[in-house]
């Protein structure tokens, strides 16, 4: 892509001739006769004219639906005109041939939303989608033993991923724009050059969208420096990239594979996210609006990433694997973004939305929706014990231990037990821990093991008939790298104690879809318990329930699972949305697998972050 030899038409003074904003054309006004969007000039046309991409990133299951429509609304308040979300495979089809289209996940609600609020949209169905997402969306029961099929032409996936498009396309092939819905346009796999440049695999997933019903016009996107593994010919290639990355450069590097247009920067990285461990992430304005702002003046698609993040609640935040290893994101999904996890406009909100006041007319900027309060809780403690050991249900007998994928078993923890029939004393070693392990014997913990240190053995003094369990707690399967399809979760490999192999043990799936069967008492309980309290609510609104002084688990508000909480930071504050309150008395639940620490807790109005890094993204 051309740097500064662009030759561009002027895209506003069109507007003006043609007497209506091609920004704010209502994708309400569409039927089913309405012609194509299209590429024709190196340019998007819609209905004949030129259309420029203007699209901000929300992820329905990272939003509560009640707030769907305020944070659509918001998108429109900055002069934006399209909606772009990825489709989360995992998340619909929870076991082979079994869907979840329903309530947070009704996907097509959210798409006619966003064209009853007067928005195009860009569908992103992967299968893999990245994201910071468990496993990259891609369902973990692909994958029950560690297999290189991931992204990949091994019928093993291919099939699976054909059914799974078929059924997402009933779904959604009827709001494609051709049918009257707002489905302008729908990317092929993503940032595949990364991961690989087997073209004949992306042939056949962008083959297998069209066998679902996915017509009209496809894209690939890729950081610029892949873009000749991952972008295929004759479709459009958009390019990702983050503030720090000059826009100008990344085209120019584009221009070197693909000179043609549409010119699109399918993601701007306007934040980054967190791992636990490290320094809350925060990326500048200034690079944000110059990238901004160099590719509005030749009038250029752009999709922001992420224009409002929201929370990966429950099991679904994904991990990394870098240079240092496996790194787990938190739950929060902040992204340092143009809104802020609870859905408030950020400084980075303000400067964007002057700088598009000088591009766009009046008309196109919707007005911002009226703020929601926060509720500010009192310190109140939880007074109720419940241990976790009343969750376990008959065990599986093993010869050696399996992982919780290789027993069916996607998320949650897994309690491995094994009795010593003799008496042992020295290194007990793993062929790996994925992720984080309480060592005990006999109901004491003698041991941590943590997978982002590296660490595998523990040294035990294990007495003749003594009680051996492992608690092993699950992070997200990574979503990114080479490591997909090969992240399973437990203990991995084989159990010795001084090189002597431990066999015989014991398996309690605790995948914690429920708390139903748990008794509270008063009583205090040995090990990792329950936690319950409650507090009162006048007008239900969002909180941040204050996390510090606890150590490490889950924290569940009306039944809501609201993620994972862990002392390593950044992250010391849960989201609550407001909408999963009620007036009058609220339940709250939280799992501590640490048996001592702070058992109180307090909701305030904001994120409590470690000390903020910088990133250049």
């Amino acid at each position: 892509m051309e740097a500064n030899t662009l030759s561009r038409r002027n895209f506003m003074s069109m507007v003006t001739a043609m007497g209506a904003s091609l920004a704010v054309f209502s994708p309400v006004m569409a039927s089913a006769a309405a012609p194509r969007f299209i590429v024709q000039d190196d340019e998007f046309s819609l209905d004949g004219k030129p259309f420029q991409i203007l699209a901000g990133e929300m992820h329905y299951p990272r939003i509560p639906r009640a707030y769907w429509r305020d944070r659509l609304r918001k998108l429109k308040s900055l002069g934006l005109n399209t909606l772009t979300t990825y489709v989360f495979w995992n998340a619909h089809e929870t076991a082979p041939g079994v869907y979840d289209f329903a309530g947070n996940l009704d996907i097509a609600a959210y798409v006619r939303m966003a064209q009853a609020e007067g928005l195009w949209v860009n569908l992103r169905p992967g299968p893999y989608v990245c994201a910071e997402w468990d496993g990259g969306g891609l369902p973990a029961w692909l994958f029950p033993e560690e297999t290189g099929i991931a992204r990949t032409r091994d019928p093993k996936f291919i099939e699976p991923m054909k059914r799974w498009f078929k059924r997402l396309g009933q779904e959604l092939a009827p709001l494609l724009i051709d049918n009257g819905g707002p489905i302008i346009l729908t990317q092929v796999e993503n940032e595949y050059g990364a991961f690989g440049a087997d073209h004949g695999y992306m042939e056949q997933v962008m083959q297998a969208e069209r066998d679902a019903g996915f017509s009209g016009l496809l894209y690939t996107a890729d950081p610029s420096q892949f873009i000749a593994n991952g972008s295929l010919p004759g479709v459009v290639a958009g390019i990702n990239f983050g503030t720090h990355y000059k826009a100008e450069e990344e085209f120019a590097a584009r221009a070197k594979v693909r000179k043609d247009g549409p010119f699109f920067n399918s993601e701007l990285w306007g934040g980054w996210f967190d791992a636990f461990g490290d320094l809350h992430a925060t990326m500048e304005i200034p690079p944000l609006i110059a990238s901004l702002k160099w590719m509005l003046d030749r009038k250029m698609s752009i999709s922001f990433y992420m224009l409002h993040g929201g929370t990966s609640f429950g099991w679904y935040a994904g991990a990394n694997w870098d240079s240092k290893g496996y790194a787990a994101d938190i739950s929060s999904y902040d992204y340092d973004a143009i809104l802020d996890e609870a859905g408030r406009p950020t400084p980075k909100y303000e400067a964007v939305l002057a700088l598009l006041k000088n591009y766009l007319p009046a008309q196109a900027f919707a007005a911002l929706p009226e703020a929601e309060a926060p509720v500010i809780v009192p310190r109140f403690r939880l007074k109720e014990v419940a241990a976790l050991s009343q969750l376990l249900t008959k065990p599986v007998l093993q010869k050696t231990p399996k992982s919780l994928d290789a027993s069916g078993q996607m998320h949650g923890l897994m309690l491995y037990r094994h009795r010593a029939a003799v008496a042992g004393k020295g290194e007990l070693k793993f062929g790996d821990i994925r992720d984080y392990a309480l060592i005990r014997i006999n109901g004491k913990t003698v041991a941590t093991l943590d997978r982002r240190l590296k660490e595998a053995s523990a040294t035990i003094d294990l007495p003749k008939g003594a009680v051996l369990e492992v608690l092993a707690d699950t992070h997200g399967h990574c979503n990114y790298g080479k490591n997909i399809g090969r992240d399973q979760k437990g203990i991995i490999g084989a159990v010795t104690l001084n090189g002597a192999p431990l066999e015989g043990w014991e398996q309690f799936a605790l995948p914690m879809d429920g708390l139903e069967g748990l008794t509270f008492s008063s009583t205090a309980a040995e090990g990792p318990a329950f936690y319950r309290g409650t507090f009162a609510v006048n007008t239900p609104g969002f909180t941040f329930l204050d996390l510090r002084g606890w150590g490490k688990g889950y924290v569940f508000v009306n039944g809501h699972n609201l993620g994972r909480y862990w002392s390593v930071g950044p992250q010391r504050a849960m989201f609550v949305p407001g909408p999963w309150l009620k007036a009058g008395e609220n339940e709250v639940v939280v799992l501590d697998l640490h048996e001592s620490g702070e058992r109180t807790l307090a909701g305030g109005a904001n994120e409590i972050w470690d000390l903020p890094g910088l990133v250049k993204a």
